[in-house]
């Protein structure tokens, strides 16, 4: 028997826990159990028609040829365009990578700049693969904590006071995954105060979400002239689109990191798919406002599941302003019983509403934050409606 032989790189690592909770949600599915998931972070709309149409034409149009590794010409003039429309930010396409999916730009990103030991800082709440890809590229992740009662949102203050003389790097998102909070131009500016104090850092500034913001204009922290050499802008098309399949992520950048992510991205993967690219084209080239419906059908459900969280006794919710999760506190129903069962975590809390009243959601200990859980409502009211009812039942048993 061949005794298995893995590599010290992937001991350090753990699985997605969003991924993770899908597949047992799929497994239960298999097994024909009615299971409601609300663990992915995936629009339930289709991608618009005239995206696949561009996609077609690249496909008739023998777009079937390796493509060159940071993307085609024209997709990354696009994206310099929407960099330019939508954020005032001045890319030229020698500074923008195409790659497949955001988060292989993340990690192009990290790999390329963080050395062996040294520290990035990332807010808490974070998303669930910052702090794995940190550990892909041996750098030592700093979480800083940020509650309720601030939004979740890191300080001026806070930054300050997690740097240290091994920090390289701090990466957030904004609109954020899990909270759906977003900085404000002023929070923004305070944290590029901080940078500026700091030469030898950087920052991956996630703007995924950017499209599904329900309060006003997205901000992006490279308008600050002075640092903006030291920030990279990750966006793509999976979320404001409903193209998270198509895989197409890139970044904003410059040159000498963009040049290193190239060089990085070339011995991986190469090019992400030219007719996937070509379709992500037709997308950031369009007006924002085809965004609008989505952005407006997740508003009136975040509306609607607020309702129905706040009408739960021991719930602790913020009202996020983007994004399409909601965060709730649940530390109320940690410690409690059903049957015998004793809950002494979000994540046990997580593994029991799945088996007992078959609702899929993620711990707050995947996002480096106990005690809270994500529900994401991207599902039709229909399936939000009844996953409202069986998260009020499953917690109602809890004695």
């Amino acid at each position: 028997m061949v005794k298995m032989h893995l590599s010290d790189t992937l001991s350090r690592l753990s699985e997605s826990a969003t991924l993770a909770m899908a597949r047992k949600s799929r497994e239960l599915k298999e097994k024909g159990v009615d299971v409601i998931s609300l663990s992915l972070g995936e629009p339930d709309f289709n991608t618009p028609d005239f995206i696949k149409d561009a996609a077609i034409a690249a496909i008739q149009g023998n777009f079937s040829s390796y493509p060159p590794v940071n993307g085609y010409l024209d997709v990354r003039q696009a994206i310099s365009r929407k960099f330019k429309r939508d954020n005032n930010l001045d890319y030229s396409p020698e500074q923008i990578v195409v790659s497949t999916g955001a988060k292989q730009s993340i990690a192009n990103v990290v790999m390329a700049i963080v050395s062996t030991g040294e520290e990035v800082i990332i807010p808490a709440p974070f998303w669930v693969s910052y702090e794995e890809i940190i550990k892909l590229a041996n750098g030592i992740p700093v979480s800083v904590h940020c509650g309720l009662d601030v939004d979740f949102k890191m300080s001026a203050t806070e930054f300050r006071k997690a740097i240290t003389p091994k920090t390289r790097m701090m990466i957030f998102s904004s609109p954020c995954n899990p909270t759906g909070s977003f900085y404000s131009k002023a929070e923004l500016a305070e944290i590029a105060d901080v940078m500026k104090e700091n030469p030898q850092m950087y920052v991956i500034c996630d703007e995924i979400y950017e499209h599904i913001n329900f309060s006003g204009g997205h901000e992006s922290l490279a308008q600050f002239t002075e640092i903006k050499d030291r920030v990279i802008t990750v966006n793509g098309v999976s979320k404001a689109f409903a193209m998270t399949g198509w895989r197409i992520g890139y970044i904003g950048a410059a040159k000498w990191i963009a040049d290193a992510c190239n060089k990085l991205q070339g011995q991986i993967t190469s090019g992400a798919c030219g007719i996937a690219q070509k379709a992500a084209a037709a997308a950031v080239d369009a007006d924002p406002n085809v965004t609008f419906a989505m952005r407006d059908e997740f508003k009136a459900r975040r509306d609607m599941m607020l309702l129905e969280l706040r009408s739960i006794p021991g719930l602790n919710v913020n009202e996020p302003g983007g994004a399409f999760y909601l965060y709730p506190e649940v530390s109320h129903y940690i410690g409690r019983s059903y049957n015998g069962r004793k809950i002494t975590s979000s994540n046990e809390l997580c593994e029991y509403l799945l088996e007992e009243v078959h609702l899929a959601l993620v711990s707050g200990e995947a996002f480096g934050t106990p005690g809270f859980i994500r529900i994401s409502y991207a599902a039709s009211q229909k399936d939000l409606k009844e996953a409202m009812n069986r998260l009020k039942k499953g917690l109602a048993q809890l004695t």
